[in-house]
């Protein structure tokens, strides 16, 4: 216990780049799951294509091998990024591939009614889909973000393979550095165990905060609002 206690500035600083690791990683992961989910489902093929096939391959093969080409073999094509910003953008690319499914598969459940409904009031797809279908599909989203969310955290242990500082690779130097193999990665265990508890809280949190029926009245008012629709019918 007294080599964490010595060594714990060390890991202070690699668990703020893991944490930063995450934040960025899990905003990016948001706009590529929706951008990619979004044209999964495109009626035209050259946007549907690209996204299916972009997918597949980042679902289809390992992230430690993404990362090493990213890190090594796209400096051989004339593009080089730091580490850090390698290990961002493949958890990002990796982990959004799986949400997209999820956003996707949310929308997908929408009852067909509601687009019924839409189209006979006059609603255009995009409206449709940004004010109503989306909204509405957010909190089946969400516990399956928390998975996706999670296990970007635990992924982030694998940037330490591209020299990125984070609490893994910190705490292998503090193992390379004193012998004391348990205690580290006890205290890794530990350190990894709490943050996922934590955003475990947040996910359910976030679940009760736009849960179904308060989303649905919310909706209800929106519908309400826009142009050419009043409580009693279009005008």
């Amino acid at each position: 216990m007294s080599t964490i206690i010595e060594h714990a500035p060390r890991l202070w600083e690699g668990l703020l780049v893991t944490l930063q690791l995450l934040v960025l990683g899990s905003v990016l992961t948001l706009v590529i799951a929706f951008t990619a989910g979004l044209a999964r489902m495109s009626r035209q093929f050259l946007v549907r294509f690209p996204a299916a096939v972009f997918i597949e391959v980042f679902r289809g093969t390992s992230m430690i091998v993404q990362l090493f080409w990213f890190f090594f073999a796209l400096p051989m094509l004339g593009i080089e990024l730091p580490g850090f910003a390698v290990g961002v953008l493949v958890l990002a690319l990796n982990e959004g591939a799986y949400a997209a499914e999820v956003v996707r598969g949310a929308i997908k459940s929408r009852p067909a009614g509601q687009t019924e409904a839409c189209i006979a009031l006059g609603i255009g797809p995009v409206t449709r889909m940004r004010r109503i279908l989306i909204p509405q599909s957010i909190p089946a989203m969400l516990p399956a973000f928390g998975n996706v969310v999670v296990d970007l955290l635990k992924n982030t242990s694998l940037v330490s393979a591209v020299t990125v500082l984070d609490l893994t690779y910190q705490g292998q130097t503090i193992r390379a550095i004193t012998g004391e193999t348990t205690a580290v990665f006890t205290t890794l265990l530990i350190v990894y165990f709490v943050l996922s508890v934590l955003l475990s809280f947040l996910v359910k949190w976030s679940e009760r905060h736009f849960a179904i029926d308060r989303v649905g009245k919310s909706n209800g008012a929106r519908l309400l609002s826009l142009p050419g629709i009043s409580r009693g019918g279009t005008t």
